[in-house]
């Protein structure tokens, strides 16, 4: 198989879809590899080590999507590469098309096999290649809320773990998954005082079980939300439906009970945001007030940490570029059912269903289209 990658074109967006590493692994498999130039230059990785691995560089991103059969990336397609796009192509990457439906529709309308790294599912039902992005995003929300929590960005002037004779800050952490764990981990690590929520009895009896007492569970209810929100200097969302779009837990009432120049950081903005006045921002332009709490919505917080996101991401999604380069996508999928709930279009068709009812489009089972 021909296999692809170019640079990112989202904002600060520095990581990239294949390492040197993969590269040759890919070329050990008898496989060729294109790479965009420069396109690993913000993870730092130069084209001159891709060469060493055995990869052609091109000049151009057309140049790499018109030979690709398969193409790897980080980020979605940007609206300036939808033209590249071809029919029967793979494109192997983070998609979060239930917030995107002009994407959808052009990935559908092209014939595009879509492989969306955040749906492939392992035997045990997790998602292996969002994990390491979840845990850095978890790590990083503690970070970035620290930071804009200080006064010269609007916050409340907050050290979040506090000094002698001062209280610590207040960290509430809704959902519990990968990125709330290890955002929780992080906010345990600054000695903030901790609640996190989750709708899981199961999965809030295996976090008390690990943390403690240095982590306060709650059920998620509305009026348990509402109560926390009240003394939160620093709201973390990590809730996350996978490829559906995210519930809006917080409110645009809710802020009024909140202090002013508290800190919200929502890492599921990707897939929508769980609070209602959230909006995708930039690295550039990462924060904006409203009703005086201070929002952070990057879209694509690890690529603040390109050359660890990278290779953390490598690390989980070669082996299913790898399946899909030697098998080809349609045995591959029937070789793993986890893969084949990564696939999110194929022959014109919607087949997740998150995405499918999120977008309110019709579902067409994949195994009935290959």
């Amino acid at each position: 198989m021909i296999i692809g990658t170019t640079k990112e074109l989202k904002n600060h967006e520095h990581r990239v879809g294949l390492t040197p590493d993969n590269v040759s692994a890919y070329i050990a498999d008898g496989h060729t590899v294109y790479v965009e130039t420069r396109a690993g230059e913000g993870a730092g990785f130069t084209d001159d080590m891709y060469v060493a691995a055995g990869a052609v560089i091109l000049d151009t991103p057309a140049e790499v999507f018109a030979k690709a059969d398969m193409i790897v990336k980080v980020k979605e397609p940007e609206a300036c590469e939808y033209g590249y796009l071809r029919e029967g192509q793979i494109l192997y990457t983070y998609l979060h098309l239930a917030p995107n439906p002009e994407l959808t529709e052009q990935l559908i309308s092209k014939g595009v096999k879509a492989v969306a790294f955040e749906t492939i599912t392992d035997a045990e039902g997790n998602l292996p290649c969002l994990r390491p992005m979840s845990q850095i995003a978890g790590k990083l929300s503690i970070q970035e809320g620290a930071k804009y929590l200080e006064k010269g960005f609007g916050g409340r002037g907050i050290l979040l773990g506090g000094v002698p004779g001062v209280e610590r800050g207040k960290i509430v952490i809704i959902g519990g998954g990968i990125a709330g764990t290890y955002a929780a981990k992080a906010a345990i690590g600054i000695g903030a005082e901790v609640t996190l929520l989750d709708v899981n009895l199961n999965r809030l009896a295996y976090l008390d079980d690990i943390f403690g007492s240095a982590v306060s569970t709650l059920y998620s209810t509305d009026a348990n939300i509402r109560k926390c929100l009240k003394d939160a200097d620093l709201v973390i969302g990590s809730v996350l439906i996978p490829g559906g779009k995210t519930p809006k837990l917080v409110r645009k009432e809710h802020l009024k009970l909140m202090k002013p120049g508290a800190v919200i950081v929502d890492i599921a903005i990707d897939q929508g945001g769980c609070c209602e006045t959230s909006k995708v921002t930039t690295h550039d332009e990462p924060i904006f007030v409203e009703d005086g709490v201070v929002h952070y919505c990057v879209g694509n917080m690890p690529g603040a940490v390109p050359y660890t996101s990278t290779i953390a991401l490598a690390n989980t999604t070669l082996k299913y570029g790898q399946m899909i380069a030697k098998y080809g996508l349609e045995e591959a999928v029937k070789k793993d059912a986890g893969l084949a709930n990564g696939v999110n279009t194929y022959a014109h068709k919607c087949v997740n269903k998150n995405v499918a009812d999120s977008l309110e489009l019709e579902y067409t089972d994949l195994f009935e289209l290959i």
